[in-house]
C-alpha cells in the first residue's frame, strides 16, 4: 500500500466528483475535468471525501495507488483554484503578442513563432515579455509552458531566450575569460 494512496481526497465545497467504472469526471467553478483510472484501482466517494484503493493488492496495484490519488487530487485542486505557469522571455528584441488564442513569439528567428492555446487553458502576455499559462489540467499547462520554453530555451553563455519565471540560468564563462 502507498503512502501517499492511503491519504483521503478532500472535495471543496461548489465540486461535483462522478466516479463511474474507471472513469473519474470532476466539475468546479473553473471548469470540467475527466479522466480514466487504471484497471486495478477503484475509486469511491462518500461524504466529500474520495479515497482509492487497490482492486487486488499486489506489486501491479502499489505502483498505480499514490498516482492516481495524486491525479485525482490534482483534478480536484484544478477546478477549485487551477494551475499557473509563468514565463519570461530574456533577449533584446524578444517579445509576445496575444491574438485571441493564438500567442506570437518573436524571439530572434527570421519569422515570428505561432503557438495555439488548447480548450480550457488560459494565455496572457503581461509588458510584452512576461507569459501567464493558467488552467484546470495541471498536465496540460505544464506541457504548453514546456513547448512554449522550448521554442528558444535559455543558452548558457548570456542567458538568453525563454525561461520559467523562477528558473535560475547559471551561465557558463566565455572563452576570452581563461586569456590574460
Amino acid at each position: 500500500m502507498s503512502r501517499i494512496g492511503k491519504k483521503p481526497v478532500i472535495i471543496a465545497k461548489g465540486v461535483t466528483v462522478t466516479v463511474t467504472g474507471q472513469n473519474v469526471a470532476v466539475k468546479g467553478p473553473k471548469g470540467n475535468v475527466a479522466r480514466e483510472i487504471h484497471n486495478t484501482m477503484n475509486a469511491v466517494v462518500t461524504d466529500g471525501v474520495l479515497t482509492v484503493f487497490p482492486k487486488v493488492v499486489g506489486k501491479d496495484s502499489a505502483r498505480f495507488h499514490g498516482l492516481t490519488r495524486t491525479l485525482i487530487d490534482n483534478m480536484v485542486v484544478g477546478v477549485t483554484t487551477g494551475f499557473t505557469k509563468n514565463l519570461t522571455l530574456v533577449g533584446v528584441g524578444y517579445k509576445a503578442a496575444q491574438n485571441g488564442r493564438n500567442l506570437t513569439l518573436m524571439v530572434g528567428y527570421s519569422h515570428p513563432v505561432e503557438i495555439v492555446a488548447p480548450a480550457g487553458i488560459e494565455i496572457k502576455v503581461d509588458k510584452v515579455v512576461n507569459i501567464s499559462i493558467s488552467g484546470a489540467e495541471k498536465e496540460v499547462v505544464g506541457q504548453l509552458a514546456a513547448t512554449i520554453r522550448g521554442v528558444r530555451p535559455p543558452e548558457p553563455y548570456h542567458g538568453k531566450g525563454i525561461r520559467y519565471a523562477e528558473e535560475v540560468i547559471v551561465t557558463k564563462v566565455g572563452k576570452a575569460a581563461g586569456k590574460k
